[in-house]
């Protein structure tokens, strides 16, 4: 898996994620729209660990700085 990911989208990713167990925690979100949250900030902060994105990749996306 080659990276595709920067360092500005993997800080954007985990704010998201952080704001929506925020959410969750403060039962703004319940029932199904927090599963279905709770499911989008596990993939945000996986991919974000990971530096990948299988979306990005099928869609030629790279957000990652490379070198000149």
């Amino acid at each position: 898996m080659k990276k595709n990911i920067g360092n500005t989208d993997k800080l954007i990713r985990l704010i998201l994620a952080l704001v929506i167990a925020v959410l969750y925690f403060l039962n703004v979100i319940t029932g199904t729209l927090a599963l279905v949250l709770g499911i989008v900030a596990v993939v945000l902060v996986a991919t974000s660990l990971l530096n990948f994105c299988g979306l990005y990749a099928i869609l030629g996306i790279n957000t990652c700085k490379t070198k000149g």
